[in-house]
């Protein structure tokens, strides 16, 4: 036997000291509570800025400073874990996002909070990728899909009850809450790591003094992905290219990006290994990753925001209202982290694919008139898709391989859902103001004087004004300014439908992509050697 295959056998025979399962729950804690961060603060963000006597576009930085910095973490993981070892990185990010969020908690204006808010992102941007590499080290590959079905509960279900609770902990306690929750969490999440995690044998540490640090590639990640985050964020807000702003932005981020590629690519010792995109299955993972984002937080940001301001739902109603979305989910991954056991993950992708198509299709059957359980029923089905998709993409993404490379995939993997979730984010707001305003149009073209049924409903509307006190038919402007306000409500549902379209379109055409794919065993493994 080879020197090599002898130290393959090594690696595939080490298994951790204590229960696997422990260890999965021990860091899927701090992963939930990262992960829920990124929204928790979206609806107290009213509050904030009157609290710290901000404007509510300055405030906008406590969401976009968290965003930027763990865009650029989060590729960078892989390398600094190999450097100051997985262990510690991880038990270091989780001390820098917990005492980060004391700080938040205690900042007294707005720029500490932004501040705080930049470290926060920063510890916040390894945990995800960390807790990826450890299961999958953890778990053989037949028991892998199982483990992620852990991990897939926090990272899933976390943005989904994020603003609701926000605004449970704003409306009941104080904005400050929302940070101070983290501490109890992080510290739990510290211990546990400490005493349970080990790093494997094969995972060896490279010291800092024999390493040459790419400075440059290290610099244009940062510039690239933080500037990339900026314009998603700030972009509809500023009317995109409209804003030189926006413009400049974004030469910076293409020219940062482009650079990065060629440079990274060809660097003996590059920050961020493009080179596993040449694994054709890990690339089609990362693109799947990067559609689930943008339909899973696309749709999120939708279902609520459709709820609250045509159908006059509370805040709290409308997080009710897809809460039984997230127990679906809970319940399902379990369930599909069985069935990768016994089947290829292909299949379920498929299954999913299409079933988040076609659930988001019946989402353009919504009208002005749907109940609660038309709108709960509608998130259930949603999340039977997701529910088939985050575990098989993880499964798949690591089947091909090196087990050595399972940190720099996992930043890959949750580079691309984060990007994917905040383009989904921006092209769902950009696309809702767009249609919203094309609508208007179409609708108020055929609102003519000669018009006789618009008249007669004027009419009826000036008499029944008139009955409750106002002047004679014809002088009030209420009736137009009710025509008006009709008007603009059917023009908004048209927007949320289209919206809801585009997304099952684009989750549609994935399908095809899952056949590129190179076929895997049950459990995720090679199905040749």
């Amino acid at each position: 036997m080879s020197a090599a295959t002898a130290t393959l056998d090594r690696a595939d025979a080490w298994r951790p000291a204590v229960n696997p399962w422990i260890i999965a729950v021990a860091v899927t804690l701090a992963t939930f509570m990262e992960v829920l961060d990124t929204s928790i603060a979206n609806v107290a963000l009213p509050h904030i800025a009157g609290s710290l006597s901000a404007g509510q576009d300055e405030s906008t930085w406590v969401l976009t400073s968290y965003l930027v910095s763990n865009a650029i973490v989060l590729p960078l993981s892989g390398w600094l874990s190999s450097i100051i070892g997985r262990k510690n990185f991880y038990m270091g990010c989780v001390a820098l996002f917990t005492i980060s969020s004391f700080m938040c908690g205690l900042a007294p204006n707005l720029a500490t909070l932004i501040v705080c808010r930049i470290l926060q992102g920063a510890g916040g941007g390894g945990l995800q990728p960390s807790e990826q590499a450890i299961l999958a080290d953890t778990f053989p590959p037949a028991k892998r899909g199982m483990a992620f079905a852990v991990y897939g509960i926090a990272v899933v279900t976390a943005p989904a009850i994020g603003p609701t609770l926000g605004g449970w902990i704003t409306d009941n306690f104080s904005w400050r809450w929302i940070f101070f929750i983290n501490i109890p969490v992080g510290i739990l999440s510290i211990l546990l790591t400490s005493r349970l995690i080990q790093d494997p044998p094969y995972f060896k540490r490279r010291k800092l003094h024999e390493t040459s640090i790419d400075y440059v590639g290290l610099g244009f990640v940062a510039l690239g992905l933080g500037t990339l985050q900026v314009i998603l964020d700030k972009g509809q807000r500023e009317d995109w290219f409209e804003s030189n702003f926006i413009v400049y932005l974004s030469v910076i981020c293409l020219a940062s990006l482009i650079f990065v590629v060629i440079w990274e690519w060809r660097h003996k010792d590059p920050i961020v290994d493009l080179h596993l995109f040449g694994e054709r299955t890990f690339a089609v993972s990362n693109l799947l990753m990067f559609m689930l984002g943008f339909a899973l937080l696309g749709s999120t940001l939708l279902l609520p925001l459709f709820m609250q301001t045509l159908l006059g739902y509370t805040a709290q109603q409308a997080g009710l209202a897809l809460m039984p979305g997230g127990f679906t989910i809970m319940l399902l991954l379990p369930l599909v982290g069985f069935l990768l056991s016994r089947y290829s993950p292909r299949w379920l992708l498929l299954f999913g694919l299409s079933m988040l198509s076609v659930s988001l299709f019946h989402m353009t059957r919504f009208d002005l008139d749907m109940d609660f359980r038309t709108a709960t029923l509608a998130r259930v089905l949603q999340a039977m898709g997701m529910a088939f998709l985050f575990v098989p993409i993880n499964t798949a993404a690591y089947g091909f391989l090196p087990r050595d490379k399972n940190n720099a995939a996992s930043g890959l993997m949750n580079l691309a859902r984060n990007i994917g979730g905040s383009v989904g984010i921006s092209v769902v707001t950009t696309m809702l103001d767009r249609r919203t305003q094309f609508h208007q149009n179409q609708l108020a073209s055929h609102l003519s004087a000669s018009n006789p049924v618009l008249q007669s409903r004027i009419k009826a509307l000036g008499l029944l004004v008139q009955s409750h006190g106002g002047g004679p038919p014809g002088s009030s402007a209420v009736p137009y300014a009710f025509i008006q306000g009709i008007l603009a409500r059917q023009a908004a549902m048209l927007a949320y439908l289209d919206c809801f379209w585009f997304l099952g379109v684009a989750i549609l055409l994935m399908v095809p992509m899952v056949f590129l794919m190179r076929k895997t065993r049950p459990g995720g493994g090679m199905a040749v050697h």
